[in-house]
């Protein structure tokens, strides 16, 4: 007997609210068994029915049932055609520069994660693609660094660390005027607070990892489209380089997922007074978080975005007070990633910006002194007297 759920149409969820999707899902629960938890398909293969009928499902490098859910969920949440989960945040962008070929031109943010660059320099520079990393939070420096071999546009919004706030609904107005791509990096605000196939952008990235999982327990990443344009070349990528998210994986980013809201508003709301707190400490000579009200893109984001996030970084007066700050946080942890539960305390210069040389870190500002932090969803007051103490 097959069991009804709430809403089994998937298609349906679209008359529910952000909060209530990230609760129920596409299906939300199991069709067949109605069990509220979305199963865990542990398979390889799939039983065909009958000669040339199949279930839907072949094999689990194509497709597999619990990874449908979580891809028809972020699609939902992105408010996309289609969405793909791999096995990476990484794998993601790999994906998407896959679609790049010899000689086209690609135009990224100049402050992006270190990884990013990496794969653009270390692999797909190798095979003929030309990349330009540019300030895109002034639209100026957009235009002047197009080509008539520009493909692709590659935006991180907020830039990862230092927080720079680029206009979406410019940057798609031009990049489609001039018949290029333009993929947004939305790890940061999440759908929940930045939903930017809604502002022109063709294909959203996430690493999945931070704040869709939420939980430090999975790596993944998820790619999600505006149309069917690129479809083919998406399930291509995930049946031929065989990087699709794993069915425990995905059902980890699945249960992450329900708490989404509820993590993001705590998240955003500490980071604002923590931003603020910070601002005041005598030790701390600037703060870069797009909530303030004098930053630059803060017009622009509450133009495009409801909410600020919950990353801050900040540069201290000296690398000793640095140090002193790494080694004696009690409560904050001191490791690499964000968006997990648990505020994190990282040290780009060596840990998410390696990959970045030398001088491209110096001139943005990311040196010996600067520190970026994931604020968590503990007690904001914990959070506070934890920077005190270890700040001195």
């Amino acid at each position: 007997m097959r069991a009804e759920c709430y809403y089994d149409d998937y298609d349906k969820k679209e008359n529910l609210h952000f909060d209530s999707k990230v609760v129920h899902g596409a299906l939300g629960c199991d069709p067949m068994t109605g069990a509220l938890s979305f199963p865990i398909f542990q398979a390889a293969t799939f039983k065909h029915r009958e000669f040339d009928v199949s279930t839907g499902y072949l094999y689990s490098r194509l497709q597999n049932p619990t990874r449908q859910e979580l891809e028809r969920t972020m699609a939902i949440l992105e408010e996309g055609y289609e969405a793909f989960a791999v096995s990476s945040g990484q794998a993601a962008n790999m994906c998407v520069f896959g679609m790049l070929v010899d000689g086209d031109h690609v135009i990224l943010s100049d402050d992006l994660y270190g990884g990013t660059y990496r794969i653009a320099e270390d692999i797909f520079r190798n095979l003929g693609i030309d990349f330009e990393y540019v300030d895109m939070s002034d639209m100026e420096n957009l235009e002047n660094a197009w080509k008539p071999n520009t493909r692709m546009v590659f935006l991180e919004t907020p830039t990862n660390p230092m927080m720079r706030v680029s206009d979406m609904r410019k940057i798609a107005e031009f990049t489609h005027k001039n018949g290029g791509i333009f993929v947004v990096d939305n790890t940061f605000l999440t759908p929940y607070f930045q939903k930017p196939l809604t502002l022109g952008a063709d294909i959203v990235v996430h690493s999945a990892t931070k704040y869709i999982s939420g939980h430090n327990d999975v790596i993944a990443g998820i790619i999600v489209i505006k149309d069917d344009t690129f479809s083919d070349h998406f399930h291509m990528q995930l049946k031929s380089r065989g990087n699709g998210l794993a069915p425990m994986d995905s059902w980890l980013l699945l249960r992450g997922l329900k708490t989404l809201s509820l993590r993001m508003e705590r998240h955003n709301s500490n980071a604002k007074e923590v931003a603020e707190w910070l601002r005041k400490h005598p030790k701390v000579k600037k703060v870069y978080y797009a909530g303030f009200e004098d930053h630059k893109g803060y017009a622009i984001s509450k133009s495009q975005s409801t909410g600020f996030g919950g990353m801050i970084s900040f540069e201290l007066d000296s690398h000793e007070t640095l140090v002193n700050l790494m080694n004696n946080v009690k409560m904050i942890l001191f490791a690499e990633s964000l968006g997990g539960t648990e505020t994190l305390v990282t040290y780009p210069l060596t840990q998410t910006h390696e990959s970045i040389p030398a001088d491209i870190r110096e001139k943005l500002g990311i040196n010996d002194r600067f520190v970026r932090i994931s604020i968590g969803i503990e007690d904001v007051r914990d959070i506070i007297a934890d920077l005190e103490q270890a700040l001195g």
